[in-house]
């Protein structure tokens, strides 16, 4: 299985005969910019598209992608059926205590604490549950995407219910867990063989680098791949 990381929160996972993105926001994406990967090479090849919620940076280019490939949109139902209206023809509505079976791998929707809202015409538009995802394909290890959220105890149960191995965890502070709560959750709550930490570095006002984590993470296997170079699971 192949993990490519696309900048902020974004994510290109291949596995099986299926290519997975999860909130691929790319173009407005400094840091995908910077690392040199095209748009097509990102994107090429997806048959599944999973959201966390409807912020404009974690949606990205999902309806233009759809277009393109016709891929199906997993998330929770608000979400999906706003993007159904904007021209996304294949979805696959859920929400936090579900699970749906994609083939070569299934997606759980989880709780995370944030918001969900897109604006239309000056005005904010509700887009339902915020949420982190759990990814457990049929060869490789499981993968929880935390999305935007802070630290909560029921992160426990997420743990005892699905034993993930790789955490895709947001530090940049502000609009969710900063350094020190991030490194905390991991700690009290998993036994991440990897965490890889997400939602930094792309807009000034969150932290710039995941120093500030990986010095609080001490004892934990904290690694940052480079934006658009895939590594293996």
């Amino acid at each position: 299985m192949k993990l490519t990381w696309l900048g902020h929160s974004g994510f290109r996972i291949e596995t099986g005969s299926s290519t997975l993105l999860i909130d691929p926001f790319l173009n407005g994406n400094g840091a995908f910019d910077d690392s040199g990967m095209s748009v097509e090479e990102a994107t090429t090849g997806t048959t599944h598209i999973a959201l966390t919620h409807g912020h404009d940076d974690h949606v990205g280019d999902t309806v233009d992608i759809c277009g393109k490939s016709g891929a199906t949109v997993i998330g929770v139902y608000e979400l999906v059926a706003f993007l159904s209206g904007l021209g996304v023809e294949n979805i696959e509505p859920g929400n936090p205590g579900g699970t749906i079976d994609c083939g070569d791998f299934d997606v759980s929707f989880v709780k995370a604490f944030h918001s969900s809202s897109t604006i239309v015409d000056g005005n904010p538009v509700y887009l339902g549950n915020p949420c982190g995802l759990v990814i457990r394909p049929k060869d490789g290890p499981i993968i929880y995407h935390m999305g935007d959220t802070e630290i909560f105890g029921d992160m426990a149960l997420v743990n005892d219910i699905f034993l993930p191995s790789v955490g895709l965890v947001p530090i940049g502070d502000r609009f969710t867990m900063g350094a020190k709560t991030a490194a905390m959750a991991c700690e009290k709550y998993f036994k991440f063989d990897k965490i890889i930490p997400i939602h930094y570095g792309t807009f000034p006002i969150i932290d710039q680098t995941p120093d500030k984590f990986i010095a609080e993470a001490t004892g934990q296997n904290v690694v940052v791949p480079d934006v658009g170079v895939a590594v293996e699971l």
